[in-house]
Parts: C-alpha cells; sequence; structure tokens
C-alpha cells in the first residue's frame, strides 16, 4: 500500500524530559523517513561529512542521521533525554559502537570530551520551554564546543494561521509499517498564545497480529519567533553567525518554514 502524508508535522517532536512512550519510538522511523527525511538530511549529513573532528548530535532519537554517519565513518556520538528512543537505536547500530549513545539532557551533560561540530537537528530545541533552561542548554553546548567551531540547529516558523485557530485535528501518515501491517497517524494541535506553546495529541492505529490497536500520546512544544532566538544566543556564551530561512541556506523570507541557526564558539566574544 504506497504511503501518503497529509499534514506538515516538521514542527513535532517532543516535550523537554518527555520519555516518547514505547509504541511511539516503534513508529518513529518510518514515521519520520517519509515526511521529514527529504527536508533536512542532505544538509545535515553534508556538515557531518565535513567535520573530520568529533561530532555530538543534540537529540539523537533513533538515529535518523546517525546510523549513516556511523557507517560513513563519522566521528558521532548522540545524547537523548529518551531511553525508549536511545534503546531503539543501540538495537540498531553494532554493539561496539553502544558506548556513543547516552540518555542524557542537554542542560546539564557533562560528557568530559569537547567537539567540532554539535547539532541539534528536527526541532529539539523546541522542546525546552523555560528561558533559564534554553541559555543553560546553549551555554552548555558552548562548554562542549572546540574554540572557533559551530553548533547547529533549527526550529520551525510559526505559521499564524494555524496559531490563531482553536485547533488543528489532521491525518498525518497513512501507509504500512511493515509489509502488511498497517499504521495511521493524526495529531489534534492547540496553541497556548500566551506561553508560546503548543498542545499536541497524537493519534496511532495500527494493525498488529491480526489486531487493530489505537493509542494517544499527548506532549507539548515550545515555538519562537526570530528575534526571541537572536536575543536567546545574545545572552548566551554563543555567537549567532547566520540564520537561514531553508535547509538550502536561502535567505529568511516571509515564505520561510524554518529558522536554521549557525552559532559558533568564539572566544572573543565572552
Amino acid at each position: 500500500m504506497p504511503e501518503k502524508c497529509f499534514y506538515d508535522i516538521s514542527n513535532v517532536k517532543k516535550q523537554d524530559k518527555t520519555e516518547y512512550p514505547d509504541f511511539f519510538a516503534k513508529f518513529y522511523d518510518v514515521l519520520y523517513d517519509k515526511i521529514r527525511t527529504g527536508t533536512d538530511r542532505d544538509y545535515y549529513m553534508k556538515k557531518i561529512l565535513e567535520c573530520k573532528g568529533k561530532i555530538l548530535e543534540v537529540g539523537v532519537g533513533t538515529g535518523r542521521f546517525f546510523k549513516e554517519a556511523l557507517e560513513k565513518g563519522a566521528d558521532i556520538y548522540g545524547i537523548d533525554v529518551s531511553r525508549s528512543m536511545i534503546d531503539v537505536l543501540r538495537a540498531n547500530i553494532p554493539e561496539e559502537h553502544h558506548n556513543r549513545v547516552f540518555v542524557k539532557d542537554v542542560k546539564d551533560m557533562n560528557l568530559g570530551v569537547k567537539f567540532d561540530l554539535i547539532i541539534a537537528p528536527f526541532r529539539v530545541f523546541q522542546h525546552i520551554a523555560d528561558t533559564d533552561d534554553q541559555i543553560a542548554a546553549l551555554n552548555n553546548i558552548y562548554n562542549h564546543l572546540n574554540k572557533d567551531c559551530y553548533f547547529i540547529f533549527d526550529v520551525f516558523v510559526p505559521n499564524l494561521n494555524i496559531l490563531l485557530n482553536d485547533s488543528v485535528d489532521a491525518p498525518v501518515f497513512e501507509g504500512e509499517y511493515e509489509p502488511g501491517k498497517s499504521l495511521k497517524v493524526a495529531i489534534d494541535s492547540r496553541a497556548d498564545i500566551i506561553n508560546q506553546e503548543m498542545d499536541v495529541t497524537w493519534k496511532l492505529e495500527w494493525n498488529e497480529e491480526g489486531m487493530k490497536i489505537s493509542n494517544e500520546w499527548p506532549t507539548r512544544i515550545r515555538y519562537y519567533f526570530r528575534y526571541e532566538l537572536e536575543n536567546l544566543l545574545r545572552l548566551s556564551k554563543l555567537r549567532l553567525v547566520r540564520v537561514f530561512g531553508d535547509f538550502n541556506e536561502g535567505p529568511l523570507t516571509n515564505e520561510s518554514a524554518d529558522f536554521v541557526l549557525v552559532c559558533k564558539n568564539d572566544p572573543l566574544k565572552i
């Protein structure tokens, strides 16, 4: 059965410190391979493979980039707050590389090593709601970067048409997660304008061993505007180098769907 993608869910991932339920981690790879990989994969893989030193992926998840980077010889490591996601990743990489991925929080990780590139793909930073925690995360990333090296992350540009609706209830994905086994995914999202957050409920229905199973997972994410992001970075130890409007490093325009932010460990700033 051909896969269908109905709704752009590139603005939805997880709430800070919220564990992915096992049933969601199970389908994460097939879902996001169809929905997200064509958007950001080439950009982040290019940055990873151009780096000749150690790389850290914050919010590594089940390894959408990590597995390919490792296979291509990158010296890459990963952290995620979700043990269920790390368990899936470890099950899909050779055992000798299990010590490259950790259940850690970016705000207080202490890995004892510095990196030549740190990335936080796919809205990871949108799962840190508290301003003090955001600054702590940025400063901890700075502390784990070698001098004159880069941190790259992305967040979505808020869509005011969606935010001003009372709610959005939309199908996301319909297809097979394994031959002969169907999966349907939908979301219900509601915006909290004052707190700049979105309540998102994932609704999954799948076929397994001849039975139809359904489950839901509520989570919450933070959204940002341009100058809020720039001011956060000014308050941190990092220096903002550029803000792009897409993963081709195009300019930021009113049509942009993404903020792609390139930051640097610049000792002259401190």
